[in-house]
């Protein structure tokens, strides 16, 4: 995305990206074909038919898409292919709400947001706040319910399987800077909170609705009021005009439509705080003394091949990453962890909180095999191999539940 809007990105309709500017992504002298790589736009694994999309995520290429619902729509596991940056039109799109009316993104430099508890709070348009500082952050956006299919007592929610996950560049101005020009943190703040600007239906109780989430006011080191992503003004359907982005945190946490942002000293009451996104045991209600879903921990997964290969050699290819740690390594084992091989990583290290695509070169002998990968972090903290048993099914990082089995002949 850029910082000016180009004469191409003025003609469209708010509610549609255009296609992405390369100009970010050339990483200097490595040209047009570092671009493809980074984008990785030739998919490994693709869908056989187009879905039906909804209006508003109609610019996505349905071929990559399964479409739960009209709020929740998963990238298909093959469709990142070997590329570090996830395409916008692949991105997964989870909204706990209805996506806004297109009118929001009309006039994105309108876009008001109020400040709270710091010493000298007000109202910032977002055509302030591009005044302020910019900054671009490469993460990985993740569902707290992404691997929820695999959970064997059958959660509710989207039975998301690996595709409620994605890597994108955002750019926009730091928190931190906001923060400092508004005179800083007033004392005894724990948490920032951020609420998202949706429309909220007449006659209900708002906090059993609304978008609002608390995160430890650590965060403020990284967080990023965004209003690119991927080197285009915000799309709609990804909390455009403006987002919060909490790099390593779960996607809850990165609110979008993001209109106040307030420093608490104690978290949110709204329902999506106070008792949902919570790890609970399962059959129990949720509650603000459970977990909460902030921070991301070390996953991988395989992104090719995903059902059959010819014996011989073969290239098993995937996508890491370390949460709030750079991913240091990722194995893989092609008879379900019995042995492993280490793999190499593929493109440009796009920083701590960005996934790393990795590749390693495996003899298959015809038969059914067991394809896995485990990552561990700059910590030594390794992806464990099974999951964490929770009433929602979210957090899933098992590499067991995360494999797949594939066909050689």
């Amino acid at each position: 995305m850029s910082i000016n809007d180009s004469p191409a990105i003025a003609s469209q309709s708010p509610a549609e990206p255009v296609q992405m500017s390369r100009r970010r992504l050339l990483l200097g002298s490595a040209g047009a074909m570092a671009s493809v790589s980074l984008l990785g736009l030739s998919p490994l694994a693709k869908a056989a038919e187009p879905k039906t999309l909804p209006d508003y995520v109609r610019w996505k290429n349905a071929n990559d898409m399964i479409v739960h619902s009209a709020n929740t729509i998963e990238t298909q596991r093959g469709a990142v292919g070997s590329g570090v940056v996830t395409a916008s039109d692949k991105l997964y799109v989870r909204n706990n709400l209805p996506a806004p009316d297109a009118n929001i993104v009309a006039d994105r430099d309108a876009w008001k947001i109020t400040f709270e508890g710091v010493n000298s709070p007000q109202s910032l348009t977002l055509g302030d706040l591009k005044k302020i500082g910019v900054e671009t952050v490469t993460t990985v956006l993740q569902c707290s319910g992404n691997g929820r299919a695999y959970y064997e007592h059958g959660p509710g929610g989207t039975q998301w399987g690996t595709g409620a996950a994605g890597c994108l560049i955002w750019t926009g101005v730091p928190l931190r800077e906001v923060v400092a020009k508004l005179g800083g943190v007033k004392p005894g703040m724990n948490y920032i909170t951020s609420t998202g600007g949706e429309t909220l239906p007449e006659g209900l109780d708002p906090n059993t609705i609304m978008v609002e989430r608390s995160v430890p006011v650590k965060a403020l080191d990284q967080a990023l009021l965004a209003w690119d992503m991927n080197d285009e003004p915000m799309p709609l359907a990804h909390g455009g005009p403006l987002r919060m982005v909490v790099p390593g945190y779960f996607g809850v946490n990165n609110v979008k439509y993001v209109d106040r942002v307030a420093f608490t000293e104690g978290q949110s009451d709204a329902k999506i705080q106070a008792s949902g996104y919570r790890i609970r045991p399962i059959g129990e209600k949720g509650a603000p003394d459970q977990p909460s879903m902030w921070e991301m921990s070390v996953k991988s997964w395989v992104t090719a091949p995903l059902t059959t290969a010819s014996q011989g050699k073969n290239l098993i290819y995937g996508v890491a990453f370390g949460g709030m740690n750079a991913v240091s390594k990722v194995e893989v084992s092609a008879d379900g962890g019995e042995t492993w091989k280490k793999a190499r990583f593929l493109g440009p290290d796009m920083g701590r909180y960005a996934w790393r695509p990795f590749v390693v070169s495996m003899d298959l002998s015809a038969g059914d095999h067991r394809i896995v990968s485990r990552a561990t972090d700059t910590d030594g903290n390794t992806q464990p191999p099974t999951r964490t048993e929770n009433e929602r099914g979210y957090g899933n990082t098992s590499w067991k539940d995360h494999g797949v089995t594939v066909t050689v002949s």
